[in-house]
């Protein structure tokens, strides 16, 4: 397990789990505010997680009751601000720049606001505890979303939902976050991390270079429609039709056995 800061002032760290990288949001005392070494240490998990070619999940989550609060404005605007820009070549927590092709899921529990949600949604899929409470409240500070919030809101949920929500700057639950699509399953409070890992290890049992293609095309649709993805799939078939885990794919399923898969 990495960490960079020492535990006044918050961290992120991560610890391998098999393929998996479990990255945790670690500054409770704060709800799990973000300082600007906390956000540079979620880049660095992120972009190991891209990187490492033996890491094929991510799992997001965070200690104690809250899953974040937001910035720690102070830290990032104030007139002791220290925040730096992300390094180049790191990848986006906000999915802006860079963004990982490796699946994440986020799982969130009790305050779950601004930038909170905004980095779930620049993951795949997200485990609620049924104590989260959602907010996009940049609009009462006078501010606007600048995490991508204006439009993943809008794909995940459909324009009515997303304005009624990004307007309203509203704070509503798990149940209503599962209605409108932010969120794919809520469970007990305190089970939330160990859910999405549950569903890490069973995406980690299916062929990696499968699940990121997969993951790529479907960007490719919402970044550019169906024309453009349609003229992608040529690329999934070299990607996938001529690599170790579809043979064993196609081995496993003669042998009526559960494929190994090796992510080449």
């Amino acid at each position: 397990m990495s960490e960079v800061t020492t535990l006044a002032e918050g961290r992120v760290t991560h610890e391998r789990v098999d393929h998996i990288l479990k990255i945790t949001i670690d500054n409770p005392a704060k709800k799990n505010s973000f300082s600007p070494d906390m956000m540079q240490q979620l880049s660095a998990a992120l972009t190991l997680l891209e990187d490492d070619p033996e890491l094929w999940v991510g799992v997001i989550g965070a200690a104690g009751a809250d899953f974040t609060a937001g910035l720690d404005m102070p830290r990032f605007f104030g007139p002791t601000a220290t925040a730096k820009p992300i390094p180049p070549g790191n990848v986006d927590p906000f999915g802006l720049a860079r963004r990982a092709t490796k699946p994440i899921i986020t799982a969130v529990q009790g305050i779950t606001f601004t930038i909170g949600i905004e980095i779930a949604l620049a993951g795949d899929i997200v485990v609620a505890a049924d104590d989260a409470r959602f907010c996009q409240m940049e609009s009462k500070r006078g501010i606007a979303p600048l995490g991508g919030a204006h439009f993943r809101y809008i794909t995940r949920a459909g324009w009515g939902d997303a304005m009624y929500h990004l307007m309203l700057c509203d704070e509503f639950g798990a149940e209503e976050a599962r209605r409108i699509g932010l969120v794919q399953e809520v469970v007990p409070a305190g089970t939330q991390f160990d859910r999405a890992m549950e569903l890490a290890a069973i995406v980690a049992r299916n062929a990696p270079l499968g699940i990121q293609v997969t993951k790529i095309a479907g960007r490719k649709f919402i970044e550019a429609g169906e024309e453009a993805a349609v003229a992608f799939i040529p690329q999934i078939r070299d990607r996938v039709m001529t690599s170790r885990d579809m043979m064993e794919g196609i081995q496993s399923f003669v042998e009526r056995r559960e494929a190994r898969f090796e992510g080449r």
